[in-house]
């Protein structure tokens, strides 16, 4: 089992920067693949980005391609979603996620969830 607690949302304006932590606890964090999701009212979940177990591989949405920056300290057990040049469509409740196995982009891939932190941000 794999605890999950994300931090680090808020409100901000639009051009600005805001950095997400997901705090993991439980069965060996490091032996799991990082996913970052976002839902935003009334769409689906999507995918945001991605990182290897080794922190090495990474692979991002286009949409944020460029301006967000996924990392992982794996002997602290954080995984980080550093979001610069934040837009209003930015807006979303943002998941951190531990991947079980097949594609990285499908939320149903993923076995471990945490509960979300919101990000506002403001035109």
């Amino acid at each position: 089992q794999v605890q999950l607690v994300e931090s680090g949302g808020g409100l901000v304006q639009a051009g600005g920067s805001l950095r997400l932590s997901c705090a993991a606890s439980g069965r060996t964090v490091a032996s799991y693949a990082m996913g970052w999701f976002r839902q935003a009212p009334g769409k689906e979940r999507e995918f945001v980005a991605t990182i290897s177990r080794s922190g090495i591989s990474t692979v991002y949405a286009d949409v944020v391609k460029g301006r967000f920056t996924i990392s992982r300290d794996n002997a602290k057990t954080v995984v980080y979603l550093q979001m610069n040049s934040l837009k209003p469509e930015d807006t979303a409740v943002y998941y951190c996620a531990a991947h079980r196995a097949g594609s990285y982009y499908i939320p149903g891939d993923y076995a471990y969830w945490g509960q979300g932190t919101q990000v506002t941000v403001s035109s």
